[in-house]
């Protein structure tokens, strides 16, 4: 039996339905703090707030100097993700990023990341690949949600990644990195 979704979890899923905000189903979400949960992860970078539903599944799991830094150029959105985390008591172990993901990743000042979360932009999701993989410590975890069959193929095939395809939302691709 798993454990119960949080009511605030609930309320966050209620309102991207009506407000038409798509949002990762919740097996990711399990997943997502699964992960957070057994590798101890302590820097997480997410690219795509939306509303930060997966950002409260993250930042459930995080150890007490853990901190998770989402970027997303969307000040509405990450607005009201900022809402939800406040009232979730984990907002200052979240940072919201509100500049376009592509001018932060290949500036970013921390190294050695648990965890990248992506699930934004698909039609950059290379460009994203290749600026968060320096960025990762060996046996850093990379999960992108919601791919095409040349970005599977081509993330697959990284040589710095032990990679899968998971069915899970739209497909999600997860890799360990390993050199």
């Amino acid at each position: 039996m798993q454990r119960p979704v949080s009511p605030l979890l609930t309320e966050l899923e209620d309102r991207a339905r009506r407000d038409g905000v798509a949002i990762i189903d919740r097996a990711l979400g399990r997943l997502l703090s699964t992960l957070v949960h057994c590798m101890q992860a302590n820097r997480i970078v997410e690219v795509g707030t939306g509303y930060g539903y997966a950002t409260l599944w993250m930042s459930t799991a995080l150890p007490p100097a853990g901190k998770v830094w989402s970027i997303d150029s969307e000040r509405e959105r990450a607005r009201v993700a900022q809402e939800y985390f406040g009232r979730s008591g984990g907002a200052k172990q979240i940072e919201i990023v509100n500049s376009p993901a592509l001018d932060i990743l290949p500036r970013f000042p921390l190294r050695n990341l648990d965890i990248v979360f992506v699930d934004a932009d698909r039609a950059q999701y290379a460009a994203y690949l290749q600026h968060a993989l320096p960025l990762m410590k060996l046996s850093g975890l990379v999960l992108f949600h919601g791919m095409d069959d040349i970005f599977a193929q081509e993330f697959l095939s990284r040589p710095e990644l032990d990679a899968t395809l998971l069915p899970l939302g739209e497909g999600t691709g997860i890799g360990a990195r390993i050199r």
